[in-house]
């Protein structure tokens, strides 16, 4: 403990495992590093396969390798400290290393957020404004768009590791996760929290929450121009473009909502379930968004089979 008057701050904090199956975490990680090399494999081909396919240089895979570039930081912001559970039960991590864990965890979730967004804007775009899609998309558009998206990422939740330093702690130093959670460290304080909340609330409706509702209003408005096509079978086309990104929404955003809702409102809900949601959310979508975007897009699929033909 560090004490300056009345002011105390743990030198660390003890992450947890999986309650309760402490016995089996050797076995546990057995699924756990098959999802990991998934997502590390996964979306290291996506990023290989659109930069060497000339063919895939447009907006649609440019923000592919930008959600690929997101969750390859994900995977790779959690892998140490979950691993180091399940293997060695290495559970302390210093208080500065688990804020500055839990800063790029919240942002590249934020990051994410915002690419799925620019996905849906622009399938949109692709879908009722098909001539026109070139000239509004450039490549110089696509480069501003992420430049913006890192920056709000970055802006938006620069106070949150100052907000959780001010904070005096007493008692328990035991986190619910095996990697830092802000609503996790923040429930860990004895003092006033209602800043941090207010402020974490505030940030999260106004970014992913926003995020979401547009990319539903773009959906809406995505069905309504294929509504207007002439033949069942050019809106069962332009319907099929969107499916991917699609799966990778609901993949991403009901176990973030689960989460968030959890931490904030489900004080009786079992450990064990906290845990699980908190594991899909985290390494459920890097390891998914590779599988679904190859199997459902003919042309990273094609890409794929030609690279491995040349090998």
């Amino acid at each position: 403990w560090e004490f300056n008057g009345s002011f105390y701050q743990p030198s660390a904090f003890l992450l947890m495992g999986i309650p309760g199956l402490e016995a089996l975490h050797l076995w546990i990680s057995i699924p756990f590093c098959a999802l990991y090399l998934i997502a590390l494999l996964g979306n290291c081909m996506i990023l290989f396969i659109i930069k060497k396919t000339q063919s895939l240089h447009e907006p649609m895979y440019y923000f592919l390798s930008m959600l690929a570039l997101t969750d390859l930081g994900l995977v790779l912001c959690t892998l140490p400290t979950t691993l180091g559970i399940f293997w060695f039960n290495m559970r302390r991590i210093g208080f500065d290393a688990c804020l500055t864990q839990m800063y790029f965890i919240h942002i590249l979730s934020f990051i994410e957020s915002s690419v799925l967004l620019a996905m849906a804007f622009d399938r949109y775009i692709a879908i009722s404004h098909p001539l026109r899609h070139p000239s509004i998309l450039t490549k110089m558009t696509v480069i501003k768009i992420g430049l913006a998206i890192i920056l709000r990422g970055m802006v938006s939740l620069l106070p949150i590791p100052f907000l959780l330093k001010r904070l005096t702690y007493c008692g328990k130093t035991e986190l619910s996760h095996s990697f830092c959670f802000h609503p996790d460290i923040m429930n860990l304080a004895c003092a006033d929290i209602k800043v941090n909340v207010f402020y974490g609330m505030i940030i999260l409706l106004s970014t992913v929450g926003m995020d979401f509702i547009f990319i539903v209003l773009s959906y809406i408005l995505i069905i309504k121009t294929v509504i207007g096509l002439a033949t069942k079978e050019e809106c069962l086309k332009a319907l099929n473009t969107c499916v991917s990104h699609i799966c990778a929404v609901l993949v991403f955003f009901i176990p973030m909502i689960g989460l968030s809702m959890i931490h904030r409102f489900g004080k009786n809900v079992p450990p064990l379930v906290n845990t699980l949601v908190a594991y899909t959310y985290l390494i459920i979508p890097p390891a998914l968004n590779p599988i679904i975007y190859s199997i459902k897009s003919s042309h990273i699929r094609e890409a794929l089979l030609r690279a491995l033909r040349r090998k």
